[in-house]
């Protein structure tokens, strides 16, 4: 007891975060968020898909980055409490690009992270998506689903590498004692995306910016649940910071069809772009909506920010010019 009766407190230092993928759109803002905590952060990123200019805002001195493909085996020279394994090619453009890429870093980068994580006795989190569920035959998904995947389409790189990464997660978990967690993370967006990265809502936005059409795939009837980032990294520090093992969906369980996103769009950027329609993908999915029950229950978790909300904080952060690729190819 220190004098004037106050109990000494022992100083506890706030956790080091190791993330991979972490210049990233997902990573970056996961980092910024952490960092925003007090926790320090060392984000290990192979620049592949991910870029400086997501983290060149950062200017803490909590912050570390490493330049490091984690297909190959790596090591940090500090200790470690929370692993976040956010790496991984996550847009269709990028994973037909590089199959053999997002394989690797599902399978080797996975068992690489794992292996770093168990050796400094952290909490690993593992980003695996929806794309586990495939085109699902249940509707929503909860985590007890096990899918209806095509292994050998073109999204099968992706889906499958995913799926092994969760196996061999759990594997780590069962015969290593690795104290892990999983979140299946549903369609999310917001600032930072890439506006070629083939996915809807950052599709649409630059196409409605520049008045061009807005290309539907298929007759627009497919639907997907759209989560705002914030709300997204949120629900993925609670399940960190929680005792959780098996999968968590992370998502917004309001559904909306790709027509409708694409009026929406069309409404907040005030454009005059009309609507077409082309072929539909291979094996891309009809219905894609999270069952949140269990976010709900044991993390407390639920998204609070709406698609319109969410788009116009997308407008407000990112600017015209970034949204429309002005000056990138």
């Amino acid at each position: 007891m220190a004098r004037g009766g106050r109990r000494n407190v022992p100083f506890t230092p706030m956790p080091t975060c190791l993330v991979t993928g972490g210049a990233g759109f997902l990573g970056s803002h996961l980092c910024d968020e952490l960092l925003r905590r007090g926790h320090r952060v060392i984000c290990v990123d192979n620049l592949e898909t991910g870029s400086l200019a997501n983290i060149e805002h950062i200017r803490e001195p909590d912050f570390r980055f490493e330049q490091i493909d984690i297909i190959e085996p790596y090591f940090i020279d500090e200790e470690v409490d929370v692993v976040y394994h956010a790496a991984s090619p996550a847009s269709p453009i990028d994973y037909l690009r590089l199959p053999l890429h997002t394989l690797k870093v599902g399978s080797h980068g996975t068992h690489h992270t794992l292996g770093l994580a168990k050796k400094h006795r952290a909490r690993f989190l593992i980003f695996s998506t929806s794309e586990v569920y495939g085109d699902p035959e249940i509707h929503p998904q909860p985590e007890s689903y096990w899918g209806n995947v095509n292994p050998i389409g073109p999204r099968g790189v992706y889906d499958e590498a995913k799926r092994y990464a969760e196996a061999l997660t759990m594997a780590y978990h069962r015969q290593q004692g690795v104290d892990t967690a999983i979140v299946r993370i549903f369609n999310t967006y917001g600032p930072r995306m890439r506006p070629h990265d083939g996915r809807a809502i950052p599709t649409f936005l630059r196409q409605a910016l520049q008045d061009r059409p807005i290309t539907v795939f298929g007759d627009g009837s497919q639907t997907r649940s759209f989560c705002f980032v914030s709300d997204l990294i949120d629900g993925i520090i609670r399940l960190a910071e929680s005792g959780l093992h098996q999968p968590v969906n992370i998502g917004n369980p309001k559904e909306f069809t790709l027509l409708e996103l694409a009026r929406e769009v069309i409404e907040v950027t005030g454009s005059r772009s009309q609507i077409v329609y082309e072929a539909l993908p291979i094996d891309d999915p009809q219905v894609r909506q999270p069952d949140i029950s269990l976010a709900r229950e044991k993390l407390g978790w639920e998204p609070v920010i709406g698609l319109r909300e969410g788009l116009v904080k997308t407008l407000e952060n990112s600017g015209v010019e970034t949204l429309t690729g002005a000056g990138t190819t």
